[in-house]
């Protein structure tokens, strides 16, 4: 399984940029059911936020609301997925604690974590895949 973080959503539909293509593959994987991938609500939410400072908000929404449907269910961090959290933004001084959470949260479950934000590489133990690696497409196949 992948946890995708906000930045692979918001590259997947933003303007042209080197990341674009890679972003938008993991898309075509997870729609084409070649590659299992979740997320989480409170990514959605800062995709949201982060959409609407340079698209009118209903767009932003919707969008949203479609990366809801498509990677449903969501995954939930829990209490323990927090307090582990906590000990990587502790520990990891390039993360900030949002994505420390999101961290935990994927080594708990063993899950790769696919983010464009490299400070994930910095995170002990956790898989990162980076969508500007040359690689990334590949290693989408062996992390679901």
């Amino acid at each position: 399984m992948i946890l995708v973080h906000t930045t692979i959503l918001v590259y997947a539909l933003g303007a042209d940029h080197h990341l674009r293509v890679p972003c938008r593959g993991l898309l075509e994987g997870v729609r084409d059911g070649r590659v299992r991938a979740c997320t989480t609500v409170e990514v959605l939410q800062e995709f949201a936020h982060v959409r609407s400072r340079r698209r009118p908000r209903a767009e932003a929404s919707a969008r949203a609301r479609e990366y809801a449907l498509g990677f449903s269910p969501l995954v939930r961090p829990d209490e323990d997925d927090l307090v582990h959290g906590l000990e990587i933004f502790e520990a990891t001084a390039s993360l900030g604690s949002f994505d420390a959470v999101l961290g935990a949260l994927a080594l708990r479950r063993r899950w790769a974590l696919a983010s464009a934000d490299r400070s994930f590489g910095d995170v002990n133990g956790l898989r990162h895949l980076d969508p500007s690696s040359p690689t990334f497409l590949d290693d989408l196949g062996t992390a679901s």
